[in-house]
């Protein structure tokens, strides 16, 4: 039986909070295809290398950011015959969400990196098929925070019940009840631990300080009605 030579990808869908939006890590290409449009980092894997080795050396090289501190999850895989104008390639998405991470510096073949309101995102100009990506991740992301504690991974090691509910408001796109959240989050079995301190950072009263909890899922969950 004949095959056809097939290349295989990954492209990561990085997202984090900053100043209270959710925004997306996005390269303009420098090489063809699609020379000069916005992408997701990503690439080939080489002969050498694991899935995740490579959306690892990738974000390095395409954005100059150290992904030791980031945790990297499996989205879903994209293989439709055309997605790629160069030839049959099949890519791996992965999904990150960070804290408030440094602006990225562009290296290898991209021309230049920057975060990206994800409500600003023009899915009709990004390249291959990264709009899905984009979206699929999104979606990932904000159903992940309705049954896992994941929130936090946008937080600092110590943060605020109201810093906490300003990471849902952004993923999800919607304003949360204040009071309504405080009561969800602290009866939620080991979703946060008191850190012993207290903060102003907030404005205001001094607000209590917490950390992640143990939990691994939600029960019950966190839902975005």
């Amino acid at each position: 039986m004949d095959f056809e030579p097939l290349g295989l990808a990954t492209d990561l869908v990085i997202l984090t909070v900053r100043d209270g939006r959710l925004q997306v890590l996005l390269i303009r290409r420098g090489i063809a295809p699609y020379q000069g449009r916005w992408a997701l980092p990503g690439g080939f894997v080489r002969p050498d290398e694991d899935l995740e080795t490579t959306a690892r050396r990738e974000l390095a090289e395409e954005t100059g950011l150290s992904s030791e501190r980031i945790h990297l999850e499996q989205v879903a895989t994209y293989g439709a015959p055309d997605r790629d104008p160069r030839g049959r390639v099949v890519s791996v998405a992965y999904l990150a969400l960070v804290p408030d991470l440094p602006a990225p510096v562009a290296g290898s073949d991209a021309a230049s990196a920057n975060w990206v309101d994800v409500a600003d995102v023009d899915a009709g100009r990004l390249a291959f098929d990264h709009h899905r990506i984009l979206a699929d991740g999104v979606e990932r992301a904000r159903a992940k925070l309705e049954y896992s504690p994941l929130a936090t991974a946008f937080c600092p090691p110590e943060f605020t019940i109201s810093e906490l509910r300003g990471i849902y408001e952004a993923v999800w796109g919607t304003p949360l009840d204040p009071r309504n959240f405080h009561r969800k989050v602290t009866k939620t079995t080991d979703f946060v631990e008191p850190a012993g301190t207290t903060t102003t950072r907030d404005g205001g009263r001094p607000a209590q300080l917490f950390h992640r909890g143990t939990a691994t899922t939600l029960h019950p969950p966190m839902t975005r009605s």
